[in-house]
């Protein structure tokens, strides 16, 4: 295949200061060097907050009765006062190939207590099979276990354990309001205490079996508030959610992904998106400067030249295309450069993420736990959209340097004046 012969001039013009050609084509790699890191470090930590934020557990995707949100009333159930089969339910929603697990759970409120310290807890019953499988929350057991189907126990949040001096083996006394009007109230062991690092959880909430809470609170074994659903890529979750909705063997029940249930984390991740090309733009907007600087010293030392060419009857517009077609070789090269750094950069701290933990711990942030490690994820579309972005500088640095090259006058620069 022939090479351009534009193309080569441009080439072989890097050679003429090979030590300013290194210098500029260098910067450019860095500045794609950064761009892309940086970017991939963000996404990370994106994807780490939405993780954690669906993943503790809310799940990725959600289904209500139509009535349940936002009010959570213990009336509201899939199905309605009737309820609806549970297993069919679940094997409906498992049969999507997105979804990983399911998982069935019941809602209740109400007080617990030890002698005398008391304090107001959020009940959750759940099926600790399928649970694991859905939630974070009910593997962070930091004492004991979880509570077994069927048994009279219950696992307790470590702030809200702390609060009324309760550990493994203690019993506790639940009240809480009946759906059928009464006051539910009963014994249970503490079978085990987790510690998910989300402050309200671990100050409120107490997981029981999921028949032991309907038992508590006077419901049916087909009357549940809630499943949960995790997917292997929770970015799917709208359009597994409009699968689901369409195939679920239960009348006017609510699908609702983790970008309806929570807006705050989509907002976040959003703001997160944006900031990307801020970091785009500053970073190659810097690079203009540089490799205009570099090109109008090449044009200045190489005016005689120019000159001769234009005095020989060359075209501006062939001494235009000299100085882009240089500017586009500095710019391939650097992004082969960039990319050759890059990729490995990328692999290696994607697989071996940066520990923080000596300079500051978890913390909560729009609803989600955030863990002090740093990674980077795949940025995917936005390494080519930086590439791009590298090439268009090299080119858009070239414009000014072009112009004022074709527009010098031969015969005075001939001269010497």
């Amino acid at each position: 295949m022939t090479e351009h012969p534009w193309w080569r001039i441009g080439r072989r013009s890097l050679g003429r200061n090979r030590r300013r050609t290194v210098i500029t084509a260098l910067g450019l790699a860095f500045g794609y060097f950064a761009v892309v890191v940086l970017i991939g470090m963000m996404l990370g930590i994106v994807s780490e907050m939405v993780e954690s934020g669906t993943g503790i557990v809310s799940g990725q995707i959600q289904v209500h009765a139509a009535d349940y949100l936002p009010d959570h009333s213990v009336y509201a159930t899939i199905g309605g006062d009737a309820g609806t089969p549970v297993g069919p339910l679940l094997d409906s929603i498992a049969a999507d190939p997105a979804v990983l697990a399911a998982a069935p759970r019941v809602y209740g409120g109400g007080l617990v207590s030890t002698g005398s310290a008391t304090a107001a807890a959020s009940l959750m019953g759940v099926d600790p099979a399928r649970e694991v499988r859905v939630a974070q929350l009910a593997t962070a057991i930091v004492a004991g276990r979880l509570p077994r189907p069927g048994e009279r126990a219950l696992a307790l949040g470590a702030e809200l354990a702390r609060r009324i001096h309760a550990r493994p083996g203690d019993t506790v006394v639940v009240v809480a309001p009946a759906a059928d009007g009464s006051l539910g109230n009963d014994l249970y062991v503490v079978a085990g205490v987790f510690k998910s690092g989300v402050q309200p959880l671990d100050a409120g909430t107490a997981l029981l079996p999921i028949g032991v809470l309907q038992t508590l609170m006077a419901l049916g074994p087909d009357r549940i508030h809630e499943v949960a659903v995790k997917l292997a890529d929770p970015y799917a979750a709208p359009g597994v959610a409009a699968r689901l909705a369409r195939r679920l063997p239960v009348a006017g029940a609510l699908v609702q992904p983790w970008t309806v249930t929570s807006p705050e984390l989509v907002e976040y991740a959003g703001m997160m998106r944006a900031s990307n090309w801020i970091v785009l733009v500053v970073v190659f907007g810097m690079a203009i400067f540089g490799v205009a600087n570099t090109l109008l010293m090449a044009t200045y030392e190489r005016r005689r030249e120019f000159a001769l060419l234009l005095a020989l009857g060359a075209a501006p517009r062939h001494i235009v295309r000299t100085v882009v077609y240089e500017a586009l070789a500095i710019g391939v090269v650097s992004l082969l450069a960039g990319a050759a750094v890059t990729v490995p950069v990328l692999v290696w701290w994607h697989r071996a993420p940066l520990d923080l933990g000596r300079l500051f711990s978890d913390f909560t942030l729009a609803g989600a736990l955030v863990r002090p490690v740093l990674k980077t994820d795949d940025p995917g579309a936005w390494s080519y959209i930086a590439a791009a972005a590298l090439l268009v500088t090299a080119l858009a640095a070239a414009v000014v340097p072009a112009f004022r090259a074709a527009r010098v006058p031969p015969a005075d620069t001939l001269a010497g004046r």
